[in-house]
């Protein structure tokens, strides 16, 4: 229920983000994404500003 965009191409984004499905959190259900719990994106999208430097590592 937060999105906190980090890549885009101008067509596609990724970024962090909430789910209706959180029994699915942890899983590669989706094209680059980090689904989060709701309460913990909400949480991070309080502590990060924009221009936050973002490294994902696998």
């Amino acid at each position: 229920d937060r999105w906190i965009g980090f890549w885009t191409n101008g067509k596609n984004y990724i970024g962090f983000h909430g789910t209706t499905a959180e029994e699915l959190v942890g899983q590669a259900v989706s094209h680059g994404c980090i689904r989060m719990l709701n309460k913990d994106v909400r949480d991070l999208f309080e502590k990060v500003a924009i221009g936050t430097p973002v490294i994902v590592k696998p």
